[in-house]
């Protein structure tokens, strides 16, 4: 439901009444929390916001927001909690348990199908068609997913467990989870109940030929087109390939895996960074500043579906991971200006480069990323235009406009130019003047010139007349009808705010009228500053919403619209806001 942006119709605070009603929704809909529970869920004095969106298709949803996290959504009077309370109440729903392949096809939009399911020791929990579950990944209690049952229990075990297990609604990564602080699942150790780790279910699973049929294929559908008929199969692999695959648990840690969460980000910051330098950069390229080997270079060259996190490694800071490696005598790094580092050596022929061997995405990757991969961005095409208002429509009149016609700029002086020459307005001593009649007068003179100015130059003629006119534009996004609005497009606005403590944020609206999409942009901007990034409803825009990121991030937000997203400057303010070289952020 959330796997696109939604648009926000309001966010407002939550009344007195409403906080009880929820109160008593939250008892009625989850009577397995107690008195204590709720009132922790549903605090009587914390600020809780009721934002009313839409999703992409249409739905109507209710979402209830506390300490700038979504806590529950309500959707056709049904209530939902969503994962950043599910992972405070683990145990609030039924939890069924999938491999870490399978979330990435989750937060694409894919329901959950009867193969996809690990089956643990003592059975699947009892459901009926219809009901609230949550879902975990292998080796961690934590939910990612919350769905609902499409059959009960006792179905999914006549059916052999194929067919369509649960309609998922919303998921870690999703775009209600990124409206959240965007905190990762916490690590919550699976109950004595359920598999420990991959390498027993395999075993569990190969002890069991019947099981072993029915499970050996992890198949997902329903990636649906945005028309809703078109539906998409993605993936299959046997359950030892799931496990053996290094694509599996990508976005979260591999229980199977020898090496920690921090070993795991130091090795794919090494890979990237050898990757980068091998494949990407070029001599030329040289001095090469440290920000866009990381945020131009090693981004574009992290595997699909994995996050590059330099604060989740053991490095903590970009700085100090480039030091190593120029330790290691890979590269040099030099201050050329104070306080901006740069590379601007690099040994190529060192072993580490020339032994690295270049990844190869599976040929089931390559699949899903050609299939599912979103179209790059163009910016649309902006014209400015003219509206005619009431007050020059006898000017506009004899060309065959009326009140309210727009105009492009050359229709315009091609109009003022025929009605001149055929009220034989041009002066005949000083062909560059134009004498005004009263319908001129009236429509571009200001009341104190009506009785001094007779005669105005073409260019200043045709100025006024185009001040005079009402502003209009046309916006063409690419495969798309042209839209014609009135009044001026508002520029994307990047500004600064100080926060109270005192750290500086950097601020940016309007992204969707250029057809940007706020959620996405703050999260290539949250990986590419290596900084907390947030998204709010804008303070007083209808339906718009603000990208908020830690820090002044101006220059890179420049870089990715003016350079990458190919936006013209004019249609930007704020952007002489950079940090100047040397100068702390």
């Amino acid at each position: 439901m959330f796997a696109k942006a939604f648009r926000v119709k309001s966010n407002t605070a939550i009344k007195g009444s409403d906080r009880r009603k929820l109160r008593a929704d939250v008892t009625a809909a989850f009577p397995t929390l107690g008195t204590d529970q709720v009132t922790e869920l549903v605090p009587g004095k914390e600020e809780i916001n009721i934002v009313k969106l839409y999703a992409h298709r249409g739905d109507a949803v209710t979402v209830y927001v506390s300490g700038g996290n979504p806590i529950l959504f309500e959707l056709e009077k049904n209530l939902y909690p969503t994962v950043y309370t599910l992972w405070s109440y683990p145990d609030l729903l039924p939890t069924f348990t999938t491999w870490p392949l399978v979330l990435e096809k989750l937060v694409g939009g894919a329901d959950l199908m009867l193969p996809g399911l690990v089956v643990p020791p003592a059975g699947l929990p009892q459901v009926q068609k219809g009901d609230l579950c949550a879902i975990a990944l292998v080796g961690n209690r934590a939910p990612v997913a919350v769905g609902v049952a499409a059959m009960s229990t006792s179905e999914m075990l006549t059916s052999g467990l194929k067919g369509r297990g649960f309609s998922v609604l919303h998921t870690y990564q999703d775009h209600l989870w990124q409206s959240g602080d965007k905190s990762s699942p916490p690590s919550i150790t699976p109950l004595a109940l359920d598999p420990p780790d991959v390498t027993e279910e395999k075993r569990s699973i190969q002890a069991d030929p019947t099981l072993q049929g029915d499970l050996r294929h992890l198949t997902l559908e329903g990636v649906e087109e945005e028309n809703g008929e078109v539906q998409q199969r993605c993936g299959e692999k046997s359950l030892s390939e799931a496990s053996e695959d290094p694509s599996v648990g990508a976005l979260n840690p591999d229980p199977t895996d020898s090496k920690t969460l921090q070993e795991q980000m130091d090795a794919l910051l090494q890979r990237c960074f050898l990757h980068a330098l091998k494949c990407r950069i070029k001599k030329a390229d040289l001095p090469l500043l440290t920000s866009t080997l990381f945020g131009s270079h090693m981004f574009s060259c992290c595997p699909e579906g994995r996050q590059l996190d330099i604060k989740k490694s053991s490095y903590k800071k970009l700085s100090k991971f480039l030091q190593h490696m120029q330790q290691e005598q890979i590269i040099q790094v030099k201050e050329l200006s104070k306080g901006v580092e740069s590379i601007v050596a690099v040994d190529w022929k060192h072993l580490r480069i020339t032994s690295f061997v270049i990844p190869e995405p599976s040929p089931t990757s390559q699949t899903i990323q050609e299939g599912s991969r979103e179209q790059p961005y163009h910016p649309p095409d902006i014209k400015p235009l003219y509206c005619v208002p009431a007050s020059m429509t006898l000017l506009f009149q004899e060309s065959g406009h009326k009140k309210g016609s727009v105009l492009e700029g050359s229709e315009v002086r091609t109009i003022i130019i025929n009605y001149a020459k055929k009220n034989d307005l041009v002066d005949a001593d000083n062909k560059h003047l134009v004498k005004l009649d009263p319908v001129l007068c009236d429509s571009i003179l200001e009341k104190s010139e009506q009785h001094t100015v007779m005669k105005l130059p073409w260019d200043s003629l045709l100025t006024r007349c185009l001040e005079k006119l009402q502003p209009a534009y046309q916006v063409t996004f690419p495969g798309q009808e042209p839209v014609v609005k009135k009044g001026k497009i508002c520029p994307i606005d990047v500004t600064l705010a100080q926060r109270a403590s005192n750290k500086k944020v950097t601020l940016v609206r309007n992204l969707e009228a250029y057809g940007l999409d706020p959620c996405a942009v703050a999260a290539i901007l949250q990986q590419r500053c290596q900084a907390s990034t947030t998204v709010t409803p804008a303070p007083g825009a209808k339906d718009g919403l603000q990208v908020q990121i830690q820090g002044n991030q101006v220059h890179h937000l420049g870089r990715l619209l003016v350079e990458e997203y190919q936006l013209p400057r004019k249609h930007i303010q704020g952007l002489e806001k950079a940090p100047k070289p040397g100068k702390k952020k």
